[in-house]
């Protein structure tokens, strides 16, 4: 059995294969996931796991340089919003690097989606409660 943190066999899995900048869309249970881009559904019911949970989770596997977020999160859903930052500030503090923040359309931010290696998929039923993180080097 896997000793890490992630026990998710198919996430596991494209971590492991992503390279400099390859990017990966963690998205609540209502974003549409392009046809033609891996869906990685952790869903189990409203709520569970939420995004932070997610994110928390794949953060640890995964070398974070940057990060796309949907504008609206800032207004619609600041709680959230405010949450995100910390945990991405705690993150680069823990890789040693400082992870910079775009922020684009939601309509744009769903096209985006489909240059993702996958898409994963938390129960968060919170409005734009959304990121495309952009891996890093670990060196």
């Amino acid at each position: 059995m896997k000793k890490g943190v992630l026990l998710n066999a198919e996430l596991s899995a494209v971590i492991a294969r992503l390279g400099h900048t390859d990017q990966l869309t963690l998205c609540d249970a209502g974003l549409p996931i392009p046809a033609v881009t891996q869906r990685i559904d952790l869903a189990l019911s409203q709520g569970v796991p939420t995004f932070l949970q997610v994110l928390g989770v794949v953060t640890q596997e995964m070398q974070v340089e940057s990060a796309i977020l949907a504008e609206e999160i800032v207004e619609q859903n600041p709680a959230l919003h405010q949450a995100l930052l910390a945990q991405l500030t705690e993150l680069g503090q823990l890789q040693g690097n400082t992870i910079s923040l775009r922020y684009i359309s939601h309509e744009a931010f769903k096209a985006q989606t489909g240059h993702s290696r996958a898409v994963i998929r938390s129960g968060e039923c919170s409005p734009y409660a959304n990121l495309i993180l952009c891996a890093g080097v670990t060196f």
